[in-house]
């Protein structure tokens, strides 16, 4: 019986040293809540805010973790950089609440052609597209603009064959705001192709109030 439960107990200690680092992530925000709450209830509300606030920045990294895992692979012929903030860090951005954007630079492997696929979530900038997604005539009087569908959402393109320059924007659900921007390309082809590739259900999924 002694035997029986040593192994249990190394058992159980493996399994704890697998544990992902995800879930000791949200060990710390357990804590962080926890002690939030202590402090309010012994009536110290500067303590509790600062916990509180450290644990929401902890549930934003998480989620700005799994958003970057949504991202699309490097296409054939392709070659693609870590997902990462705007302003570099990694993907450890804060999205939501005016967050910053997550991007994730590609480069084509026998050629020039550069493409960067970014995600905004809940941001102003995001409010000020869908002016545009909700007017096809402010699409139409836009140059070398078109709509395409991707699969039951639209997307606005935009190909400048003089400069090989292309854009490819998808506004999904109002609040999250995607793109994917290309040069020294032959054809908007890529990106759109990119865009393609860009899991929208496990955005949904990830990016859910």
């Amino acid at each position: 019986m002694g035997s029986l439960n040593r192994r249990l107990g190394i058992a159980a200690l493996g399994t704890a040293l697998l544990l992902p680092m995800t879930a000791l992530a949200q060990d710390e925000v357990v804590e962080q809540i926890e002690l939030g709450l202590e402090l309010y209830q012994e009536e110290d509300y500067g303590g509790a805010i600062t916990e509180l606030e450290f644990a929401i920045n902890d549930i934003r990294k998480l989620m700005s973790g799994r958003i970057a895992a949504t991202f699309p692979e490097a296409p054939a012929g392709w070659s693609a950089d870590e997902v990462a903030s705007a302003g570099g860090g990694g993907a450890a951005a804060m999205l939501g609440g005016g967050g910053s954007m997550l991007e994730r630079q590609y480069r084509q492997d026998d050629g020039n052609g550069q493409l960067e696929a970014s995600m905004m979530i809940d941001n102003p900038m995001v409010q000020g597209m869908a002016a545009m997604f909700n007017n096809p005539a402010l699409v139409a009087a836009q140059p070398n603009t078109e709509r395409i569908r991707l699969g039951r959402e639209s997307a606005i393109v935009k190909w400048e064959p003089n400069r090989s320059r292309a854009e490819v924007t998808l506004l999904l659900d109002g609040r999250i705001l995607m793109q994917v921007k290309g040069q020294n390309l032959e054809s908007q082809d890529a990106a759109v192709e990119l865009m393609r590739g860009w899991d929208l259900d496990a955005v949904r999924e990830q990016a859910a109030r």
